[in-house]
């Protein structure tokens, strides 16, 4: 891939709506994405577009929603851009109805990605989606669409208290499991309804009070429960890896990233939504030996959902585009 795979990023729009994207938020992947991917220097970006192996549309979901949003909870305006834009680039150029799209992608973090790639049935249906709301009951296709890791950098920077050092490696883990977080989607509220205050063991907050540190709590824990909210995916997933705290995934129809390459099993947990009440009894049966395992391999892992500038091999960047490129070969490894 690293010598072959090229991507033309199509030149037309002004930011902040094209080529721009936000950096230092909840939805920094995607910012950080489009400002790589747009620099000259990135050796996977093409000036030929006759070169290229995919087709880039560099707008930015989240952008939309701050600059066209009107807050009537419609998402018209967002849609009618996109499908002007694919109007635009398709009529300067012949590689969108070419293949109707099958050769082109978009990328988007905000909640409003799934939606916004509704303004155009082929961008939908046909066209490579990288989306952290990747839940496959809302036309999320894992055969021919990527979940991008949402991935929260507030300042720009991943928060000090979740840096890799070995005083976090070494650190003490009093409790059991972790969460706190509010009462949204489906989830949640059972999680909260069975656990919430009821175990020393499992600390579970609605709202965690304010002299209490949401970091401090991960560092000191063996599992955090990460259920879904109003959508599948949440950043406590990684910043549950960045804290060595092994994830409990709690969802339902989340298509987990970079499963193409990764065998989540092997460093989280994963437990159906049934099973909730039965949390406490699940991980006690976890042996010390089977939890120190799922640990070495978190730490493995990690470099895998690190965001780096420049990027670096295997970092999330690296491992979005292989996605990508796998999609684009039509090849899901197993």
């Amino acid at each position: 891939m690293e010598k072959r795979f090229k991507v033309y990023v199509y030149e037309e729009g002004e930011p902040p709506l094209v080529h721009d994207g936000p950096c230092k938020s909840v939805y920094a992947v995607e910012g950080r994405f489009i400002t790589e991917i747009e620099k000259m220097r990135t050796k996977f970006r093409t000036y030929d577009a006759n070169q290229a192996y995919v087709y880039f549309l560099p707008f930015s979901v989240t952008w939309l929603v701050r600059y066209l949003y009107e807050g009537n909870s419609d998402a018209k305006p967002l849609r009618t851009f996109v499908s002007d834009y694919i109007r635009l680039v398709s009529t300067n150029h012949p590689f969108w109805n070419r293949t109707n799209g099958a050769d082109h992608f978009m990328l988007a973090c905000h909640d409003w990605g799934p939606l916004t790639s509704q303004a155009d049935n082929d961008l939908f249906n046909t066209s490579i989606r990288v989306m952290c709301n990747a839940n496959s009951s809302e036309g999320f296709n894992p055969s021919k669409d990527v979940t991008l890791p949402e991935i929260k950098l507030y300042g720009g920077e991943v928060d000090p208290k979740l840096r890799l050092s070995k005083t976090l490696s070494a650190s003490p883990r009093p409790y059991l499991g972790f969460f706190a977080g509010g009462v949204h989607g489906p989830v949640r509220p059972i999680l909260l309804n069975h656990w919430k205050q009821r175990d020393p063991d499992m600390p579970v907050y609605e709202y965690l009070p304010k002299h209490l540190n949401y970091y401090d709590f991960m560092r000191s824990s063996k599992f955090c429960f990460c259920p879904s909210g109003y959508e599948v995916a949440s950043p406590r997933v990684i910043e549950a890896i960045y804290s060595e705290c092994i994830p409990v995934i709690l969802s339902v129809n989340f298509v987990l990233p970079f499963t193409d390459v990764l065998r989540w099993e092997t460093f989280s947990v994963l437990v159906d939504v049934s099973e909730i009440p039965r949390l406490k009894e699940i991980l006690m049966s976890i042996s010390d030996e089977k939890y120190e395992w799922l640990k070495r391999n978190l730490r493995y892992v990690r470099r895998h959902f690190e965001l780096n500038d420049p990027p670096k091999r295997f970092d999330a960047f690296h491992l979005t585009l292989h996605s990508i490129w796998l999609r684009r070969l039509n090849l899901r490894l197993t």
